[in-house]
């Protein structure tokens, strides 16, 4: 039978279904004459573990984790760490790669580049330990042309507990895969065509029963929903503008419907993220994008920042139809924007660090600059927890700011290694991918 999953808020307890559980007597008689059956037993057994921090984890299933927005519920999130004072291990993984990685439950994935072969690698690692369980070759092909700072592995996998979804560039097409936790594969497919000056880097995003890829291209391209089951195509939207992007999708219920938010194909636009139609759409406002959309739920506004040749953050509302470029932007700046790094919104404030390292904080609502500050060059996406933001560049510091009026460094911390992947947040945890080794961070027990 199959294991039957508590609720617990932040995240699903998996608890063996009676079928599979140790045998239990019957009926179990407390003090005080109350009768509890086995089956009762096993949920306040469930409901007892949840007080503790390690049954209230939240997983982080995807690119930006399980808001797709680099936010994190978890408490007790380090602040403080060294290359060696709170690294509670460091795996040296195979081949070279910018993915970043992924946690659920036990189990940590990540995506590698043999460059020598022209392997890609699927990897599994044990989260407590950083042991190499397994590693799978997922395709081997010639190596794409690229950017010099991407990477051969630069998709973030996705997984949904069940299986992990991948995606990789097979010579002038798009490659999917699914593997299940033991490394068996599932299903593997071609979406479509992708070719690109730039390489591949089209992270998978889960949304019901689909899979769904950003196929934006130098060519005819498209967005496309996968079957999770057996990766057979239940929706394909052409693009406008045939133009690459790197964006990752944003799913969210924005202004009372669920609404898929992509920024790419020289446009932003929102879609149904059930049948691929278009709700909406804003011209521009530049060419290409890499860095993913976020919403504020206090003011209502969709926040996208990016690309080239222009650079531009614009905050819109997200309750138009049709063609909305000259009615539903509440305000744009030019200032600070980035083109790689995916920002964040943390409170009423909306954080953004520009490629260069020049970090930007804006009040959501009106667009005001409440402060910039110099922070290193940086590639990753910001991602928060506590209310705390944390920039990790390019050099491997993790600069962690408080969001304010004002600029409050509350620490920097050094790995001692380069990083280009984000990090992800899981069990009180810091996974971080650096130029060789994946870092655990945590508290010291």
């Amino acid at each position: 039978m199959p294991e039957t999953c508590l609720k617990t808020g932040l995240s699903e307890m998996r608890v063996s279904s009676p079928a599979q559980s140790p045998a239990l007597p019957r009926q179990i008689r407390p003090p005080f004459g109350l009768r509890i059956s086995s089956f009762g037993l096993q949920v306040l057994l469930a409901l007892s573990l949840c007080s503790s921090p390690q049954a209230l984890a939240e997983n982080w299933p995807c690119w930006r984790g399980p808001r797709l927005d680099g936010t994190s519920r978890e408490k007790g999130v380090p602040i403080h760490w060294g290359e060696t004072s709170n690294v509670l291990w460091r795996a040296e993984l195979p081949g070279e790669g910018h993915a970043s990685p992924i946690v659920w439950g036990d189990r940590v994935f990540t995506v590698s580049a043999l460059p020598d072969t022209g392997d890609r690698l699927l990897l599994c690692l044990d989260r407590r330990t950083g042991k190499l369980l397994w590693r799978q070759t997922v395709l081997t092909a010639p190596l794409e042309r690229k950017h010099a700072l991407n990477s051969f592995a630069s998709s973030t996998p996705a997984t949904d507990g069940e299986l992990v979804y991948v995606a990789f560039l097979d010579r002038d097409r798009m490659f999917a895969a699914a593997y299940d936790f033991g490394g068996a594969r599932r299903w593997a497919v071609h979406p479509g065509a992708f070719a690109s000056v730039h390489g591949f880097c089209s992270s998978p995003i889960l949304h019901g029963d689909k899979v769904i890829l950003n196929g934006d291209h130098d060519g005819d391209s498209y967005l496309v929903a996968l079957s999770r089951a057996d990766g057979r195509v239940l929706w394909k939207t052409p693009r406008d503008n045939h133009t690459r992007s790197y964006c990752v999708p944003l799913i969210r219920k924005m202004a009372g419907r669920q609404q898929m938010v992509l920024s790419g194909d020289k446009c932003v636009a929102s879609f149904n993220p059930d049948t691929g139609a278009r709700f909406w759409v804003i011209d521009g406002p530049t060419e290409q994008f890499v860095a993913s959309p976020v919403y504020s739920e206090r003011s209502g506004l969709l926040l996208i920042t990016g690309g080239f040749p222009d650079h531009h953050i614009l905050a819109i509302r997200p309750d138009g139809a049709g063609n909305v470029t000259r009615t539903h932007i509440a305000w744009r700046t030019t200032r600070g924007a980035a083109y790689v790094p995916s920002p964040i919104v943390e409170g009423d404030y909306f954080l953004v660090v520009a490629d260069s390292g020049i970090a930007h904080c804006f009040a959501v609502r009106t667009g005001e600059l409440a402060w910039t500050e110099r922070l290193g060059s940086e590639h990753a996406s910001l991602i928060s927890a506590e209310g705390r933001v944390y920039f990790l560049n390019d050099k491997g510091v993790m600069n962690v700011v408080q969001p304010g009026p004002r600029f409050v460094r509350v620490t920097e911390n050094s790995l001692g290694e380069k990083c280009f992947a984000s990090p992800a947040i899981s069990h009180s945890q810091f996974y971080i991918r650096g130029e060789r080794n994946l870092f655990c961070i945590g508290a010291e027990k």
